[in-house]
């Protein structure tokens, strides 16, 4: 479980500054000095999910957390056409641009885990470093769901999501029932009563394989940026077996950590060690100041 205090800590802490990406703002709530670490939350979350991450690098690194097209305090388009790749990604250098700087260390999470692998497919020059948390390379995600019945099965609720009208389907209780930190929940439903939900929907009718599910044929560009992949094991949306083969598309230094009992949302149920993870990572390639 994440601290009360290190949420304070970072809500004090923190400006709020918004990115124009075309007509579109984004929300990034960015403190300290230093190199630049992006934080992309996924679904259902927001910026402040990655408080007790962020908090022990406030002396060290210049720490920001953007909300997602779609959530939040960012703009909610509710039109499938505003979540095209090109735009996402656009997205994330318009936040790493508001922060003063021209690339950064990207930690991503679920969608800000698949969005954080397309921006160093797409735009390398935005990515010193890259950390993924439970969510496999966006070539092993159409691989497993056309292959391992397994994931097939485990990505039934997104099946449910792609449909028309979805949202509206989806109680507010649902959204919330991984969190165990009352304090947290408190603000996660703040940010969800600001939430169009048909908007984050978006992700899954735009960008998620829909069937009948195949294999892509044609290889990525390779990632060129040291990788950290973390992933909860017991995560049952994410199977495991979505990590095999994923050095075949990186071409830089990998680590992988594998924590058994863990699930979907890694930041939350084991924050410390998430942090004791990026703070090796960022030791061993020199991502400090």
């Amino acid at each position: 479980m994440s601290s009360p205090d290190t949420m304070t800590q970072i809500e004090a802490a923190v400006e709020h500054r918004y990115a124009l990406n075309g007509t579109s703002k984004l929300h990034v709530a960015t403190a300290g000095d230093g190199r630049l670490v992006l934080f992309l939350h996924g679904f259902p979350d927001h910026w402040l999910g990655w408080h007790a991450i962020m908090a022990p690098f406030l002396s060290t690194h210049r720490v920001a957390a953007m909300d997602l097209r779609g959530f939040n305090l960012s703009d909610q388009p509710l039109e499938p056409d505003a979540y095209d790749l090109e735009t996402l990604v656009g997205d994330v250098a318009a936040a790493i641009d508001v922060c003063g700087a021209r690339s950064a260390v990207i930690v991503g999470h679920d969608w800000g885990g698949w969005l954080a692998w397309q921006v160093a497919i797409t735009r390398p020059d935005l990515v010193d470093g890259l950390v993924i948390l439970n969510m496999p390379h966006p070539w092993a995600i159409a691989r497993e769901l056309a292959i391992n019945p397994k994931q097939e099965a485990a990505s039934a609720y997104v099946r449910a999501f792609q449909q028309p009208g979805a949202e509206r389907a989806v109680p507010l209780e649902r959204l919330s029932q991984w969190i165990s930190d009352p304090a947290f929940h408190e603000r996660h439903n703040q940010a969800f009563a600001r939430t169009e939900l048909g908007a984050p929907m978006n992700y899954y009718r735009v960008h998620f394989p829909a069937p009948p599910y195949k294999t892509l044929d044609v290889a990525p560009a390779p990632v060129r940026a040291p990788t950290l992949i973390i992933h909860g094991l017991a995560d049952v949306y994410a199977l495991p077996e979505g990590l095999n083969g994923v050095w075949d598309w990186i071409d830089a230094p990998t680590t992988i950590h594998a924590w058994p009992g863990v699930g979907h949302f890694v930041q939350h149920e084991q924050p410390a060690r998430v942090v004791s993870a990026l703070s090796s990572f960022f030791t061993t390639h020199g991502f400090g100041r």
